[in-house]
C-alpha cells in the first residue's frame, strides 16, 4: 500500500457514514459524525479525523456509546438550555446544543447550553462554524480524560479540555480558534505514534515522568500544558466549567476514550451564542470585523513571514486546497480504515497515489 493515498472529500463521508450505519446509527446521525471528521481533515486536523473512526467503533461495539441516543434538553434558566446527551456520540449532543445556544441567542441576545452524559465531541471548529452559519459569535468549552498534570504535578489529572470560538466576519474571513491546553494536541501525538514517527522535545513526558520523543511513550504518559502555568490553570477552568457546572465527570473521573473500556465517558461541554448585532449594527459590526482584517494585513511582517492572517483563515484555505487535491491519509490509517470496512462488508473508496491536481 502506498506510503499515502488521496481521497476525494465525498468519498471519504460516503465510506464513513457507512461503517456508523453498519453499528446501528441512524442515517442523520452518521452523516453528521462522518461529515465533521471529514471537515476535520480537510481542515488539516487529521488527529481528530477519519483516523480516529476505529476507536469510535470500538467504543460503539463494546455498548459504551449509544448508537441511537435519545437527548433531551431542558429550560434551566432563561438564556440556558440543560441537554442530556444519553452517553451518544459527543457529536450528536454538540451540534443540538449549539443550534440550541443559537436559538436562544436569536432570542434573548445570548445563550448557553450545557451538556453532560456525552462523549469525545470532535474537533471544536465545527461547532464554532455552525455558530458562523447561523450568524452567532461563538465559544466552546468542553473537559476531556486526564492528559495533563495539575501544575507541580507528575500525573496526568487534567484533560487536554480544548477551547474554540468564532466570530462572523464581513467580507472577509471570519475569526475560528481551536486549541487544546496542551503544547500538542494529544490527537497529534497518537497521529505521531502510529506512524512511528518522534515528537519534538518539551511536549510530553512518559509514564515515569521523564521527558520523551517518543510519541508511543508520550501517549501513554503525561502531554505538558502550553505557556506552563497558564496552560494548566486555562486546562482548569475548562474542567470546572464543563465538568463541575454541568454536571459531567470532572477531576480526572472522565473516561479514557482509548485505554478505559470500563464505562461510559460522561464528557461535558458548554456552548455560547452571542448575537453580534447586540451593542451596533449588524452592519456596523461586520464593517468594523472587515477594517481589522485589513489592519492585521497592513501590520509590519517579522523576518521570514510573508503574510499576517486570522485565525482560522489558514485552516480555510488547507480546506480549500484539500477539495481541489484530494485529502491525504497515510498508509496505516488507510489499512485500519480498511479493515474496519472488511469486517462490515464495505470497500474502501478508492485513492489516488498523487494528488487529484497532479493525478
Amino acid at each position: 500500500m502506498a506510503e499515502t493515498l488521496y481521497f476525494r472529500a465525498e468519498d471519504l463521508a460516503r465510506y464513513a457514514k457507512a461503517l456508523f450505519l453498519s453499528v446501528g446509527m441512524s442515517e442523520a446521525d452518521a452523516a453528521l459524525i462522518a461529515g465533521d471528521l471529514v471537515k476535520a481533515n480537510l481542515r488539516g486536523v487529521d488527529s481528530h479525523g477519519v483516523s480516529r473512526i476505529p476507536m469510535y467503533l470500538e467504543r460503539l461495539k463494546r455498548g459504551l456509546v449509544n448508537p441511537r441516543p435519545e437527548v433531551k434538553v431542558t429550560k434551566a434558566a432563561g438564556a440556558v438550555a440543560a441537554v442530556d446527551g444519553d452517553n451518544g456520540m459527543g457529536f450528536i449532543a454538540s451540534n443540538i446544543a449549539m443550534n440550541a445556544a443559537c436559538d436562544i441567542a436569536g432570542e434573548m441576545g445570548i445563550g448557553l447550553a450545557g451538556v453532560r452524559r456525552s462523549t469525545h465531541f470532535g474537533m471544536g471548529a465545527c461547532y464554532a462554524l455552525r455558530a458562523i452559519e447561523r450568524g452567532f459569535i461563538s465559544m466552546i468549552f468542553t473537559n476531556s480524560s486526564p492528559a495533563i498534570p495539575m501544575w507541580g504535578g507528575r500525573t496526568t489529572f487534567l484533560g487536554a479540555s480544548p477551547i474554540a470560538a468564532g466570530i462572523p466576519g464581513g467580507r472577509h474571513p471570519p475569526y475560528v480558534m481551536d486549541m487544546a491546553m496542551t503544547v500538542i494536541a494529544r490527537g497529534k501525538i497518537r497521529l505521531a505514534a502510529m506512524k512511528g514517527d518522534p515528537i519534538a522535545e518539551g511536549l510530553a513526558l512518559d509514564v515515569d515522568g521523564n521527558p520523551t520523543t517518543d510519541a508511543a511513550k508520550a501517549f501513554e504518559g503525561v502531554c505538558l500544558p502550553f505557556g506552563g502555568v497558564k496552560g494548566s490553570v486555562l486546562a482548569t477552568l475548562m474542567d470546572l466549567m464543563s465538568g463541575v457546572l454541568t454536571g459531567a465527570n470532572f477531576g480526572g473521573d472522565v473516561k479514557s476514550l482509548y485505554f478505559d473500556h470500563s464505562e461510559p465517558q460522561n464528557v461535558g461541554h458548554l456552548f455560547f451564542a452571542i448575537k453580534p448585532d447586540l451593542f451596533l449594527s449588524l452592519d456596523d459590526f461586520g464593517a468594523r470585523m472587515d477594517e481589522f482584517y485589513e489592519r492585521i494585513k497592513r501590520l509590519p511582517r517579522a523576518a521570514g513571514v510573508d503574510e499576517i492572517m486570522m485565525p482560522g483563515e489558514p485552516e480555510q484555505r488547507r480546506e480549500d486546497e484539500r477539495r481541489r487535491a484530494g485529502i491525504p491519509v497515510t498508509g496505516n490509517v488507510v489499512a485500519d480504515l480498511a479493515a474496519e470496512g472488511a469486517v462490515a462488508g464495505i470497500a474502501v473508496p478508492e485513492g489516488s497515489a498523487a494528488p487529484f491536481e497532479a493525478a
